[in-house]
């Protein structure tokens, strides 16, 4: 039954997908936020669960506010799934991004001496602008990604990824060993870090314990890789992006540093409330 679920699933959002790519660039963008906000995001329950998060950790948000987000949020969701469907068209935009931020000092001189860098990301704007926009300037930049429970969309998903640069290295066994080739070999390595982790360690996100893996700092520590946070900032036409590289974070240890991960996003989603996935179970067993 879950699998004749899931083939529908996939059947759905293919459709929706193929639709949106028939439509010009900026135009596919626009249609697929809106086809998510006011189609998907309903039949999935997307605004109930953007409620209970706010309701978690922000409780005095006014109502008004939380109405243009559980519009806002699925909107977002949408323009990123089209954008990272629609290949060479995204990257070319992805490349005119600004790049700004006391971070991208750091990450220039790792590339210089030779040092590994673990770039640090999260579900926020377009996670892989940034992948993008770095690989067009150079740099040997892999990601790590989890498999979509989905597996028949997972199989599209993430071919439709790897147009935007590899490689690609698959959450399990096999792509951790590959990761750490990469790494030890001075490459940049891109991951997300704020989905609940199970055998993660509580830490603190927007006040509130949230189960946060420790993978990235572990790996600069182990590697002397460099920790950098670094997110693509949705610009007010919907369609461009700001990359925003945070400071390095200095090596201590693994709790202190992805705390520090964890309060760098948390400053930049308070300015840009829409831009995060509330879609997320973020705070789950807490």
């Amino acid at each position: 039954m879950k699998r004749a679920s899931q083939y529908i699933t996939n059947l759905f959002l293919r459709g929706l997908i193929g639709l949106a790519l028939s439509l010009p660039y900026s135009a596919r963008v626009r249609t697929m936020g809106w086809l998510v906000e006011k189609v998907v995001s309903p039949l999935a329950g997307y605004p109930k669960r953007i409620r209970a998060n706010l309701a978690h950790v922000l409780p005095d948000l006014p109502e008004s506010e939380i109405q243009r987000l559980c519009k806002a949020v699925p909107n977002n969701a949408g323009r990123t799934l089209i954008e990272l469907y629609s290949g060479e068209d995204f990257v070319k935009r992805a490349r005119k991004s600004p790049i700004t931020g006391p971070g991208f000092a750091a990450l220039e001189k790792a590339r210089t001496d030779g040092r590994p860098v673990i770039l640090v990301t999260g579900h926020f704007g377009n996670y892989d602008v940034s992948r993008a926009a770095l690989i067009g300037k150079g740099h040997n930049m892999g990601a790590l990604y989890r498999r979509m429970s989905n597996p028949y969309f997972n199989e599209h998903y993430v071919a439709s990824i790897s147009t935007i640069g590899t490689p690609m290295f698959e959450q399990g066994r096999k792509g951790m060993s590959q990761m750490v080739r990469h790494i030890k070999s001075g490459g940049v390595l891109g991951i997300l870090t704020d989905l609940h982790a199970y055998g993660g360690e509580r830490l603190e996100f927007f006040g509130k314990p949230a189960i946060t893996s420790l993978v990235t700092a572990e790996l600069a520590l182990k590697f002397n890789a460099a920790l950098i946070p670094v997110y693509a900032v949705r610009q007010k036409n919907g369609l461009d992006f700001e990359i925003v590289v945070q400071d390095e974070i200095p090596h201590s240890d693994a709790k202190t540093m992805t705390q520090a991960v964890n309060d760098g996003l948390e400053g930049l989603v308070r300015e840009n409330m829409h831009q995060w996935f509330w879609i997320h179970r973020r705070w789950k067993n807490t």
